[in-house]
């Protein structure tokens, strides 16, 4: 496959020329030159793709390709950026046609002197170099296996240190008690301590558990402010501004308390001794269990007891985990293959990391459909290097392996903070915004994406976090400590410089320090980013800008204005995690926009200038108000696909044309009086929807009807003034009037009666339900028999129901989890309670929060 910065450049021109063809106007016949030495470059690499081994000349010509991709891409970009201000400026045509010739200039000049050159370097080099073998063909995939199931399932080699380390946090002691676990990189300390945390017996014997993430980079004040957030009973904490105050507060929420607190991944006696003096060292009911690959900090942390230091596994127990990676509990190893299998585990010097990383691989080289002989074959060619890979890297190898574009999405994981809580469509999303992912027959962008994603997880590069109770998806993700360095390192010397990280030295300077001259395409910054834009940095060849901070900080506009000053031609935009008070009307010049998240105290309208922001896929919005009003006419953004916020959104509709928002995938949450023919005749395509606000006097329900590709629907009757039991909803449409493919309903404070549970039973698409606040009133549910045949997943939450009866019949035949807060409920009905398989939840009121 291609390098993803070809396809990206080739697929841009070609957009270009539809969307701004009032500003290319004259440089059509170079811009169309372009693309044909472009799409040479690409058939150039595509062909490369295939060979066996890539000597050091094909690399450097594969180097200078993406350098020559790039310039022609800002070439372009500045050029269309100075034709739409000049344009802005000054509309008489006679003199904007001065701009235009400038364009086809710069295209030529652009040909000339960097790509026509290349396009016969490269095909020289093909000539000569590249055979027609395609190589080995591609190994069948074994895919009916959830690997992410086989990897929860179990974990070997920890019962004996599980067992000594419960003991230990059992014990009675006089004054506070820190326990530590000692082990190199990938010995597996966290999942030691996760996994007794985790424990029905340690969940029982504590009052309150608290699990903080430290971490290299961490910061003390926020390690202090989690803290008191998980303890306090009063959560007003914001007067606590100074780290003294914090610890203060942490003392004294602790003391007299029996709590465990669990420190995972400290790395050093400072940082330690820094936490430390906010414990409250005379209570001899708390316990602290700490995890850190420096044995000095075991040391300090309790003198009066030793570190506990994780033994490596030996070879049966690293056999034992990789054959659960490889085939899962229900599946036997073929002795074909055991002998091959054990040498390789024998190999991974007693790390499960290593281990989980090996099985990963012999995973992908194994098919059940394949003749034995074929898969033992595919194990010796393992099997011949595994010392080679263990010792240089198993993530190298991986790496190696990939696609060009997965490689990308790897490398691209290490723009997060270190222990951070990646949100899977987040990452999905950025992904496409960076051009990382290509059209595939068959498939959206977003399930290419996502595929990716999977590939990843099962080559045990990302670890799953959280998934989706309802669905199983992803819901969050993580990366080893190992595997984000390997990315940074990779990143950093991979010939386009994928991505930076700005870290503020101890001098109090910016390293690297950005002046225009780098040629970074990304930058990271998760800390002291007022600092860092005061400086006002200047980056010209800059594509995305990411700050994940782990809290939330208000911005100066000031200071954010900075960023299109600094940044002009930037595809990704995430301050997500900083708070701003107004919004930013120069964001609206950075017109190669794809990607943006902005998070307000208080906004209530987007500008019409976002109109300009022609390439968006996806804009995230948070607000604290109910209500936001966009001004701007989202249907001239012919690219968007995903438009998010938890108000509910105030539409302009204004404009024709049967392009106008094909592309809409996500749109939330959209308030009810916009439901109408002419926005869903031009959101046509949309696979999920949320409509906030009074449903039951401006919701039309007959537009619903024509959204085929609907999956996910949201009802909300609330964030308004008023109280929603005021204003119920009456009632649902018919059945066969919900839309046709429709597999997942949440509804909130709708305040209907229990007896129209049964047109919702109806919908035979319908595989998720949830209910929450009051969705649905009354004391009785009487359940209507054959309703519900392929619901998976129900949950129900903050009702009044008493009594839910339903027959003993199979009811409900395909539900697999119930989730249930009805404090008044009677009881289940017997059926479902005597069903096995069935996977039932009692939850808190405070453990529904993010549910909707």
């Amino acid at each position: 496959m291609a390098d993803p910065a070809v396809s990206f450049l080739l697929e841009n021109l070609k957009q270009f020329v539809t969307y701004y063809a009032h500003l290319i106007s004259g440089a059509e016949n170079e811009l169309q030159n372009l693309e044909n030495e472009l799409a040479s470059l690409k058939a150039f690499l595509n062909d490369a793709s295939n060979m066996r081994k890539k000597n050091e000349l094909f690399k450097e010509i594969e180097r200078q390709i993406r350098e020559v991709v790039h310039y022609a891409e800002d070439t372009i970009d500045s050029c269309l950026i100075q034709a739409a201000a000049t344009k802005a400026k000054n509309p008489i045509s006679r003199l904007f046609s001065r701009k235009r010739i400038t364009l086809a200039e710069e295209v030529q000049s652009l040909r000339e002197q960097k790509v026509t050159s290349m396009v016969n370097k490269a095909t020289n080099f093909g000539n000569n170099n590249i055979s027609d073998g395609s190589g080995s063909s591609a190994e069948e995939e074994w895919t009916k296996m959830d690997k992410a199931a086989i990897r929860q399932d179990d974990i070997v080699g920890f019962h004996d240190q599980e067992e000594v380390l419960i003991g230990y946090l059992k014990e009675k002691k006089d004054e506070l008690d820190v326990i530590s676990i000692i082990g190199s990189p990938g010995q597996g300390k966290t999942t030691l301590a996760l996994k007794i945390y985790r424990d029905e017996r340690i969940k029982d014997e504590f009052d309150i558990r608290i699990w903080i993430d430290v971490s290299q980079d961490f910061n003390l004040d926020d390690l202090f402010h989690n803290i008191v957030e998980i303890v306090a009973t009063s959560k007003d904490i914001s007067n606590l501004s100074h780290t003294k105050n914090l610890a203060v507060k942490v003392h004294d929420c602790l003391e007299g308390v029996k709590f465990l607190l669990v420190l995972d991944d400290i790395w050093s006696v400072e940082a330690w001794k820094a936490i430390q003096r906010a414990l409250p060292k005379k209570n001899n009911l708390g316990k602290v269990l700490i995890t850190s690959r420096d044995d000095e900090v075991g040391k300090h942390a309790n003198v009066n007891r030793e570190p506990h230091k994780l033994r490596k596994l030996d070879d049966e127990e690293c056999w034992q985990l990789l054959k659960l990676e490889v085939f899962g509990k229900q599946k036997q190893c073929p002795s074909e293959l055991q002998s091959i299998g054990r040498y390789v585990a024998s190999q991974c010097n007693g790390l499960p990391l290593k281990v989980l990383v090996m099985g990963g691989i012999l995973f992908g080289q194994f098919g059940p459909a394949r003749v034995m002989a074929a898969n033992v074959e595919a194990w010796k060619n393992v099997a011949k290097d595994v010392r080679n890979y263990v010792e240089s890297s198993v993530v190298s190898l991986s790496y190696k392996k990939m696609s060009d574009d997965l490689r990308e999405c790897f490398l691209y994981l290490g723009v997060f903070p270190e222990d951070y809580k990646i949100r899977a469509r987040t990452l999905t999303r950025l992904w496409i915004a960076e051009g990382f992912i290509q059209a595939k027959e068959g498939q959206s962008l977003e399930e290419t994406a996502q595929k990716n994603l999977e590939d990843l997880i099962s080559m045990n590069l990302v670890t799953v976090e959280k998934t989706y109770i309802s669905t199983g998806e992803v819901k969050t993700c993580c990366v080893h400590d190992e595997i984000r360095t390997f990315c940074i390192s990779k990143a950093a010397v991979r010939e386009q410089n994928l991505f930076k990280e700005i870290k503020l030295t101890k001098e109090g300077v910016f390293d690297p320090k950005i002046s225009g001259k780098e040629k970074y395409r990304r930058l990271c910054i998760h800390l002291h980013l007022a600092k860092f834009l005061s400086e006002k940095p200047v980056g010209l060849g800059v594509r995305s800008f990411l700050c994940f901070y782990r809290e939330a900080c208000t911005l100066d506009p000031e200071l954010i204005s900075f960023i299109p000053k600094s940044f002009k031609l930037l595809r990704v935009l995430d301050v997500m995690s900083t708070k701003l008070t107004e919004f930013p009307t120069k964001l609206s010049k950075l017109i190669h926009l794809r990607y943006i998240t902005l998070s307000f105290q208080d906004l209530e309208f987007l500008p019409k200038s976002i109109s300009e922001l022609r390439f968006l896929q996806t804009l995230i919005v948070d607000t604290t108000k109910s209500t936001l009003r966009i001004e701007a006419n989202i249907w001239n953004m012919f690219q968007l696909r995903h438009l998010i916020t938890k108000a509910s959104i105030k539409l302009v509709v204004q404009g024709e044309s049967i392009d106008a928002g094909k592309d809409l995938q996500t749109l939330c949450s959209l308030s009810p009086e916009f439901c109408t023919d002419d926005v869903f005749n031009r959101a046509r395509n949309l696979k999920k929807l949320g409509i906030r606000g009074p449903l039951n006097a401006k919701l039309d329900f007959n537009p619903l009807e024509r959204l085929d590709h609907l999956e996910n629907l949201k009802l909300l009757n609330d964030m308004f003034s008023g109280a929603a039991r005021e204003n119920p909803l009456r009632r649902l449409p018919q059945h066969n009037n919900f839309p046709r493919n429709l597999k997942k309903l949440t509804m909130s404070a709708t305040y209907l009666d229990w007896r129209h549970m049964s047109t919702l039973g109806m919908v035979v698409t319908l595989q998720v339900l949830k209910l929450i606040d009051n969705a649905f009133t009354g004391d009785s549910w009487d359940v209507v028999p054959d309703g519900f045949r392929r619901l998976q997943f129900l949950l129900i939450a903050s009702t009044d129901l008493v009594h839910w009866k339903a027959s003993d019949h199979d009811e409900f035949p395909s539900l697999g989890c119930l989730v249930l807060n009805c404090e008044k409920l009677f009881e289940i009905p017997s059926g479902l309670a005597r069903r096995n398989g069935l996977d039932i939840q009692w939850k808190q009121r405070q453990e529904m929060a993010g549910w909707i």
